[in-house]
């Protein structure tokens, strides 16, 4: 096998909020210190300004909102043939890196590879998979955006991006990750799984309470976006999926349903303003 990839081609590219200091990177890399990594943190905040003295470090202070936001003025900002979704909460383990650019340089025609998370307090993966696979548009239905790693160029060639209306901070505040990865599937790029675990991550995330209104809201709008002949259809079913698993009560399955037609109007009025 040919090594064309490197631990030097490796950016890892974190998304933060109203930082004044790189405290938080030392919690992220446990193992080793921050600066022998190649990191471009996009800190957002209206009045708090970070700096980094680290040449390895880089820092963008934005006064804008928006997790998708984030991600894409990180892309456009990139510097490394690799590139490593981040959040600012997670935890790497320590070989991370050498996976990362072992499953490049064995799938030379990868553009993107999603690896495994494990959460904080459990003892197995995120995806229970042990094999490597190409992905569908079924399979990256459980991806997180912090197991996303990617060929730069071929993100930037064929102009894939977060969809700014999807993500935390913006109208919808999930699916984000499902539409980047949906877009680069939906052009034939090669998206792969790697089985092996990078990162550990909190237990409590922010999509994990499918009841709640804003999940409702903005998985509505998902639907109505990828599937729009289907969408009030799945909507009313999904409420009843809600009240039969107990994430909502019977009596709520109307009020419910109201929220997604909501998110859906949202959506349609975003793409009229366009």
């Amino acid at each position: 096998m040919t090594n064309i990839f490197s631990k030097n081609d490796l950016e890892i590219l974190i998304a933060t909020k109203n930082r004044d200091n790189l405290d938080f990177l030392a919690l992220m890399f446990p193992f080793e210190h921050f600066s022998k990594f190649s990191i471009l943190i996009i800190n957002q905040s209206k009045d708090t300004i970070l700096s980094s003295e680290f040449e390895t470090v880089r820092v963008i202070n934005v006064d804008d909102k928006g997790l998708s936001k984030s991600r894409n003025l990180a892309i456009k900002n990139a510097s490394k043939k690799i590139c490593l979704i981040a959040d600012d909460d997670v935890v790497y383990f320590s070989n991370f890196d050498h996976e990362i650019i072992s499953a490049f340089n064995q799938n030379t025609k990868a553009s993107i590879i999603t690896f495994n998370h494990q959460r904080i307090g459990k003892n197995e993966p995120h995806n229970k998979s042990k094999k490597v696979y190409s992905h569908s548009k079924k399979t990256i239905e459980n991806v997180c955006s912090i197991e996303i790693a990617f060929q730069l160029k071929d993100i930037v060639v064929n102009n894939i991006c977060f969809d700014e209306n999807f993500g935390l901070g913006s109208y919808f505040e999930t699916a984000e990750e499902y539409l980047f990865l949906g877009d680069a599937i939906g052009i034939k790029l090669n998206v792969l799984f790697s089985p092996f675990v990078i990162v550990s991550h909190p237990l409590l995330s922010s999509g994990e309470n499918q009841g709640e209104a804003k999940i409702l809201f903005a998985r509505a709008a998902l639907f109505y976006k990828t599937k729009p002949n289907l969408a009030y259809i799945w909507v009313l079913k999904y409420v009843f999926f809600l009240a039969r698993n107990g994430y909502i009560n019977w009596n709520e399955c109307w009020r419910k349903y109201k929220i997604g037609l909501k998110g859906i109007q949202k959506y349609k009025e975003l793409v009229k303003l366009k």
